[in-house]
């Protein structure tokens, strides 16, 4: 069997971390056997339906690398791809049940419906659509919605991640098949679409569980066999209190993107949201998820979500890039100052800081003093756990002996160095106090990387330039 998958979102808005780590374990599944991931957009809810978001869907798994064989742009023989332009299709399959009496014309009004909720309410039973169904239904003509008459029974079946799961005849009511606007609900046209584009492999978030039973019933119904059903936990917010969603702060996954995280990060994040490969390693490249991923291996408890562990993971992805690689990624995070110095410099700083970024969007902060002129902030020195002991007029006189020692070196980063552990010998200073007061006085910045570095790539004329305004406004704090 040749395992065929499919990622098959609502286009209601932009698509979060749940709905693409659904994507990307149906993708590593079928990549994995070299088999087929489909792409097919589910745009029957017209009213909830967001403009903009079946390419926000696309772009989101092109960012990520997640690539379909079949759907949407691609073409394939299933197509079309887009459920709204396969109405047709879901109306012979509906004319099908109505044939076989497992389907009838909903005549009821709002406000009979109504009715019977409260009745069964005020009988203290769960109100059940099947108990009222009409005696002698119209003809479905398509102005009213067509319902699933239901066939309720006890339900055993084995979801791939789950394990054994049961349920009882209640869990199974009459639902709308196709709705009054021509539309078909969920329930009814995934059913059809995986059957004909040859599915065989459902995976789907958790809050799905509930209504397996009654997709179970409609299968039977339709004479369908139902394909491998996975079920993925749910993905938690970092409390673990709640499912992580749109309105718990879930964001578009494109944001990560503009904030400077790597594709390689987010993918390698998402895969072990809720998968393992039984060992301890954390960092994987697509290459080895593809070659480990197993629904065995999913687990059935929710998985956290921990932008902690993902920015870390990121800082783990961009230390792994070659300079080039990272040169061409940085394009659009530099300063506007620093996207005017040449591309040589760009890559030398870049070597410097690739170490200390976390994420692409770090870099301004990071690089800033080396392509503008920093102000003097000597609240920064006060601040500071070792410098604040010191006495202004010992900064001043500290830096008066750097500057001569600096205006003698060759320059070099090796030169440099040798030059600032003269300096220590000379005046008897901890590195933690003499490099911190150098360091503090040519960028302003809280941190900055390897000194020596750092003043070859400032250059001479600009490290005694910096150290001169460093003296000047230091000296009137004596």
């Amino acid at each position: 069997m040749t395992i065929r998958t499919r990622f098959a979102p609502s286009p209601t808005g932009f698509v979060h971390v749940g709905a693409i780590r659904t994507a990307l374990f149906s993708w590593l599944l079928a990549k994995k056997d070299k088999g087929v991931f489909i792409l097919r957009i589910e745009d029957t809810d017209k009213v909830r339906e967001v403009e903009g978001s079946i390419q926000q869907i696309e772009d989101s798994l092109r960012w990520l690398g997640i690539d379909w064989q079949e759907g949407i742009d691609v073409g394939g023989p299933s197509e079309p791809y887009l459920q709204s332009h396969r109405l047709d299709i879901y109306k012979e399959w509906a004319n099908k049940l109505i044939a076989s009496g497992r389907a009838y014309a909903d005549p009821y009004t709002k406000e009979q419906l109504e009715s019977f909720r409260n009745q069964a309410k005020a009988n203290k039973s769960p109100f059940m659509y099947r108990d009222y169904r009409p005696e002698s239904p119209p003809v479905w003509d398509g102005s009213q919605p067509l319902r699933f008459k239901s066939d309720p029974k006890p339900y055993r079946w084995t979801d791939a991640v789950m394990g054994e799961l049961s349920t009882g005849y209640e869990a199974i009511d009459d639902f709308v098949l196709v709705k009054s606007d021509g539309y078909p609900t969920y329930n009814f046209c995934h059913i059809i679409d995986d059957k004909i584009m040859e599915v065989t492999h459902v995976l789907r978030s958790q809050e799905f569980i509930a209504s397996t039973p009654k997709f179970l019933n409609l299968y039977e119904a339709l004479q369908i066999e139902r394909p491998i059903l996975a079920t993925l936990p749910y993905v938690m917010s970092i409390d673990g209190q709640k499912k992580l969603g749109k309105r718990d702060g879930a964001k578009d996954i494109l944001e990560y993107k503009k904030e400077g995280y790597l594709p390689e990060a987010m993918v390698n994040f998402l895969a072990t949201l809720g998968w393992n490969d039984g060992t301890e390693q954390e960092i994987f490249s697509v290459a080895e998820l593809v070659e480990k991923f197993s629904l065995q291996r999913v687990q059935k408890s929710p998985a956290r979500f921990d932008e902690k562990r993902l920015l870390w993971l990121n800082g783990q992805w961009i230390r792994r890039l070659s300079i080039n690689d990272l040169s061409t990624r940085a394009n659009d995070f530099w300063s506007e100052s620093a996207k005017n110095s040449s591309e040589q410099l760009r890559q030398q700083i870049l070597a410097l800081v690739q170490d200390r970024l976390k994420t692409l969007s770090d870099l301004p902060t990071l690089t800033s003093y080396f392509f503008d002129e920093p102000t003097p902030d000597w609240q920064m020195v006060e601040n500071d756990k070792q410098l604040g002991k010191l006495q202004p007029a010992e900064i001043v006189e500290l830096l008066k002996q750097s500057l001569i020692a600096l205006s003698e070196s060759g320059f070099s980063a090796e030169d440099l160095q040798q030059t600032l552990n003269s300096l220590l010998d000379s005046t008897s200073q901890k590195p933690a106090v003499l490099f911190s007061i150098i360091r503090v006085s040519v960028s302003w910045s809280p941190f900055s990387p390897a000194l020596n570095e750092t003043l070859a790539v400032l250059g001479q004329n600009t490290v005694k330039a910096r150290l001169n305004l460093a003296i000047e406004t230091g000296s009137q704090k004596v």
